[in-house]
């Protein structure tokens, strides 16, 4: 990718709770901050889907994509993803199709096939899921069907129609971090999303296999990609240090199946690590950049170059909301963002 060429930044929100907070707080910090970035210039909100987790509240996409697109005016606004296993897919194409309705132009659909919880809240979410790798193809399938009103004659479904009928359609991502679901995006022509910030190791060679096996569709007529990554930005090293060292014991307990709140620096500071935790936190730092302005412009566009992808995803996970909002801040600065950008498209 040429190094030169912008960079569009967007934002995976999984709607955070902080120590001592509640899940109303974290969605009206979810709010303010995708207002926020609509108005720094990032080019699309998506936020997450994840079940019987004290420290995310983001369980329901569809509904909160539609209250943060009304509370929005540019910025495109979807799931980043809609779990599809839990779902009938004709029941996901009607929600996504009347999003489209409310807010043309402005939808994303993303998919994943994780199941966002523990099996045990899987099941209750869908009784019949058994993480079939064909059920998930054919629901693939039947999506791409329903909303574009496809089905070929003689199938079963052939007379069942997603409604409302819609003149558009929302583009339908497959987000994943595995080099499978790399090739189910490409086969059925979808655009494809990369978790560097779950799998940070093997992702360019995935990303270029699936730019390889891109088929053509309805949805895309080329390839479309784009890399999502922890990220922490200050304007001290200082600064820099507590957001990261938050972030450690966060993925630590993550690790554990700890669903605690995010911790604030105080509870951090007290903390002792194994050996093996040390090893893991080591790990973990691969799939965040972190650091001053320049610093995270400077490692956002290597990792773009090593993807060569024009657009990333930034996944930013702090104890403070102003800490949050002004790393998104700097970085909308750093990267010029809300000024005209040439290489933007509608998608």
């Amino acid at each position: 990718m040429d190094r030169k060429k912008k960079i569009k930044l967007s934002v995976l929100d999984q709607s955070p709770v902080r120590k001592g907070g509640n899940a109303v707080q974290a969605i009206k910090e979810t709010i303010n901050l995708a207002k926020a970035a609509d108005t720094l210039g990032f080019t699309r909100y998506w936020v997450s889907e994840h079940h019987n987790s004290r420290g995310l509240a983001g369980s329901t996409p569809e509904v909160l994509i539609a209250h943060l697109a009304g509370e929005t005016t540019r910025i495109r606004v979807g799931a980043g993803g809609v779990m599809l296993p839990h779902y009938s897919a004709l029941k996901v194409a009607e929600n996504f199709k009347m999003l489209e309705i409310l807010f043309p132009g402005r939808i994303d659909l993303g998919i994943g096939r994780a199941p966002g919880t523990d099996r045990l809240t899987a099941a209750i979410l869908n009784p019949s899921n058994d993480f079939d790798e064909q059920q998930f193809i054919e629901q693939l399938q039947h999506l791409g069907h329903y909303l574009h009103d496809s089905f070929e004659p003689g199938h079963v479904t052939e007379k069942i129609r997603a409604i409302p009928q819609a003149p558009t359609v929302p583009p339908v991502w497959l987000l994943s971090s595995s080099g499978q679901s790399a090739l189910f995006a490409a086969n059925f022509g979808l655009a494809f999303s990369f978790a560097h910030f779950i799998n940070p190791n093997g992702g360019p060679a995935i990303v270029q296999n699936y730019k390889q096996h891109f088929h053509p569709s309805e949805f895309f007529n080329k390839p479309k990609t784009n890399v999502g990554v922890f990220v922490l930005c200050a304007n001290t090293e200082e600064k820099v240090a507590e957001l990261q060292e938050t972030m450690d014991l966060v993925m630590l307990r993550v690790e554990k199946g700890i669903l605690a709140g995010i911790p604030p620096y105080k509870d951090v500071v007290a903390q002792k690590y194994t050996p093996a935790e040390q090893e893991r936190i080591n790990h973990n730092r691969q799939r965040i950049i972190s650091g001053t302005p320049d610093q995270v412009k400077e490692k956002l566009e290597t990792l773009a170059a090593a993807y060569d992808a024009d657009e990333l995803v930034l996944v930013t996970i702090t104890h403070d909301f102003e800490d949050r909002l002004e790393s998104y801040r700097l970085l909308s600065e750093a990267f010029s963002l809300g000024k005209p950008n040439p290489y933007s498209s509608a998608l």
